[in-house]
């Protein structure tokens, strides 16, 4: 089926006679083929009598090499998967192999996404960016502390090199763009973080995406806001380039060094909110956040520090 896909991947009108000489079988196992893109994949295909079949849009594959060309300057092994459960759980598949870190993991899609807290990550082929980095860290925690508001850091900065100038960030490890979602952070940890670990920085970018049923929250794509079609592969390159920037002065300067400038860049900043921790609601306003990347928040006039992986922040509807 994706040789299939590949095919057509330019966009233009091939005839069923030439797809099923290119495939080596019949018409009417290229038709079968069709329905199942169709059906699986979610991919509109024209189909008119005289021409032939014709992708609604064209598609460009993720390309180690093209990512590579687009950012020379790192070196880190990039593993390229049609389709699998999630990038996370197979780059910690390879971590459990012996496949030596950093590397990066890419799909062009997911059928078991993940975001935080159990959600699921709406994952469409070939429209987005599925992309899990991973790290050897050594010598203790401090390394780890404010990780995933760092990596927002880089996200961030990568859609706006991209054109979406719009792009901020959002306690603890989302990017939106006013208060619609375009990206979601998770990171996964294996091993003893006090000793010797491996940390997944898992990354979903919504960029080409421009339907979504399943999606349970206002959100967004690169697409939508700049009105044309982004290349992933120079996505990539530019998210790979931001990343091993924002990581070298993590690692030279803890969050202490950024966190000036992720507090510059946090849409909700001073507005009142809520945070939620299971079937508790804590109201209060945003001051901001501390050196290890927890949240500061005013409480009826008593500054207090949350922080943990299961609490989720919402505007107050005053707000």
């Amino acid at each position: 089926m994706l040789m299939l896909l590949k095919l057509l991947k330019d966009g233009r009108f091939h005839s069923g006679e030439a797809l099923g000489a290119a495939l080596g079988v019949s018409r009417s196992a290229v038709w079968k083929q069709l329905q199942h893109l169709e059906a699986e994949l979610g991919l509109p295909i024209h189909k008119v009598r005289g021409r032939g079949y014709q992708l609604a849009a064209p598609l460009v594959f993720l390309s180690s090499e093209q990512i590579s060309t687009n950012a020379a300057s790192l070196t880190w092994p990039v593993h390229i998967f049609d389709s699998i459960d999630s990038t996370n759980a197979e780059a910690l598949r390879l971590v459990d192999s012996g496949c030596e870190a950093p590397f990066v993991v890419l799909a062009e899609q997911q059928t078991a996404g993940r975001g935080r807290r159990g959600r699921k990550w709406v994952s469409p082929f070939a429209q987005n960016v599925y992309y899990s980095l991973v790290l050897r860290i050594e010598g203790g925690l401090r390394q780890l502390e404010g990780l995933s508001l760092v990596v927002g850091l880089a996200v961030m900065q990568a859609l706006r090199e991209s054109g979406v100038q719009g792009a901020a960030l959002k306690w603890p490890n989302d990017v939106l763009v006013g208060r619609k979602k375009i990206s979601g952070i998770l990171l996964e940890l294996v091993g003893d973080p006090a000793d010797i670990c491996h940390v997944v920085l898992g990354i979903g970018i919504n960029v080409n995406m421009q339907k979504a049923d399943d999606v349970d929250q206002q959100w967004t794509s690169m697409q939508l806001e700049t009105g044309s079609a982004i290349d992933r592969n120079q996505l990539v390159a530019r998210l790979g380039g931001q990343l091993q920037s924002y990581l070298d002065r993590h690692k030279a300067e803890g969050f202490a060094g950024l966190q000036d400038e992720w507090e510059q860049h946090h849409l909700w900043q001073g507005k009142p909110v809520s945070l939620v921790a299971g079937v508790t609601q804590i109201d209060g306003v945003v001051l901001g956040v501390d050196h290890q990347g927890a949240l500061r928040l005013d409480v009826d006039g008593i500054e207090k520090i949350y922080s943990g992986g299961e609490l989720s922040l919402r505007l107050r509807d005053d707000s």
